[in-house]
């Protein structure tokens, strides 16, 4: 097991681990980190970052690795969705261990990652993975061909940068694009009808519910 340096804290009268502090995961509810990294994104290579994204709704869709085989049906789904996703001022990013170079590659010789049109960004040190909670890991477990890869997992930012979301799945299993629209839709109409939740399946133009102790054993 490797060890890793810790520090005493006077203050809370704990032990931190400076790296893996600044790489807390993240909660919904909470501000996620800041964080720079390229992106494969209209045939160039761009510097993004998190903070750079504020004012609009972010979702990042973190997949294994590129070549594969479940991941380019997710992300040509959403590329097919992208436009629907932008008219709700949300951007999507996806994310692999993969350089930025792979990402190019990939994208010149298959079909559906032809058709991608939002950012593919490039985490070969498996930072985002980390601080996401989504990196598999190796320890005292057996060897698996899936670590020091990224499991599926789908996360919402609202504007000013909270944790409004996630979703993280086995690599085995595959993600519908729709169900993210939807649960972006959700969070948005939540954010701006204060006091309203929404239901199971709900869409767009929908009831919602107002919680209160009138519903209480009614539903």
């Amino acid at each position: 097991m490797k060890e890793t340096k810790s520090n005493y804290c006077e203050n809370c009268g704990e032990f931190h681990d400076a790296v893996r502090d600044y790489l807390s995961q993240v909660k919904v509810g909470e501000t996620v980190p800041d964080f720079e990294f390229e992106a494969f994104h209209q045939g160039e290579i761009k510097l993004m970052s998190l903070s750079k994204l504020r004012g609009k709704w972010t979702v990042l869709v973190f997949y294994p690795a590129d070549f594969t085989f479940v991941c380019p049906t997710e992300l040509e789904e959403l590329a097919k969705l992208y436009p629907k996703f932008q008219a709700q001022n949300a951007e999507i990013i996806s994310i692999s261990s993969d350089t930025v170079f792979t990402h190019k590659a990939w994208h010149e010789v298959s079909p559906g990652i032809k058709e991608i049109k939002y950012p593919m960004a490039a985490d070969p040190s498996s930072k985002l993975a980390y601080a996401f909670g989504v990196l598999v890991e190796g320890g005292e477990a057996a060897f698996t061909p899936d670590e020091g890869l990224a499991l599926r997992g789908t996360f919402i930012i609202d504007p000013n940068g909270i944790l409004r979301s996630m979703e993280i799945t086995d690599n085995s299993i595959g993600r519908k694009g729709a169900e993210t629209l939807r649960k972006l839709q959700a969070a948005q109409y939540v954010e701006t009808h204060k006091g309203k939740v929404c239901p199971a399946s709900w869409e767009p133009g929908e009831d919602p519910l107002e919680p209160g102790l009138d519903l209480v054993g009614k539903l």
